[in-house]
C-alpha cells in the first residue's frame, strides 16, 4: 500500500575531459608527465558517470587527478558545440554498450 514504485532513470551519455597522471603499466608514451582523455561514459546522471569513467581508468593502471564534465549531448549541442558525426557514433556505443569510451589521448610532455 505505501510501496514506492521506482523509477529507473534512463542512462544518458555524458562527455567527459579526464586528465591523468603517471603510474606504472599505464601504457603512456615515455617521457609522458600524464595525458588528457577525452571520454564518453554513460550514467543516471553526470556524478555517476564521473565515478564509472574514474573507477574505469584505475583499472586500467591509471591515475586519474581532475575530471571536467561538458554535459550531454543535449546540452552541448544547446551551447552551440559543433558534434561530428564520429563523436555522436561514440557517444552512441557508449550508451549501446552502457560504457566508458576513451575517444582521445593527448598525453602531456614537460617542456626543457
Amino acid at each position: 500500500m505505501g510501496e514506492k514504485i521506482k523509477k529507473k532513470r534512463p542512462q544518458q551519455v555524458y562527455t567527459l575531459l579526464v586528465e591523468v597522471g603517471r603510474s606504472p603499466n599505464d601504457g603512456l608514451p615515455k617521457g609522458s608527465s600524464g595525458a588528457a582523455l577525452m571520454c564518453y561514459a554513460t550514467g543516471v546522471d553526470e556524478a555517476e558517470a564521473v565515478r564509472e569513467t574514474v573507477a574505469v581508468l584505475k583499472h586500467a593502471d591509471m591515475a586519474p587527478l581532475d575530471v571536467s564534465g561538458y554535459g550531454t549531448l543535449e546540452e552541448r549541442l544547446a551551447e552551440g558545440h559543433d558534434i561530428s558525426e564520429e563523436e555522436r557514433d561514440l557517444m552512441q556505443q557508449a550508451l549501446d554498450q552502457n560504457a566508458v569510451i576513451v575517444a582521445q589521448m593527448t598525453p602531456f610532455f614537460d617542456k626543457a
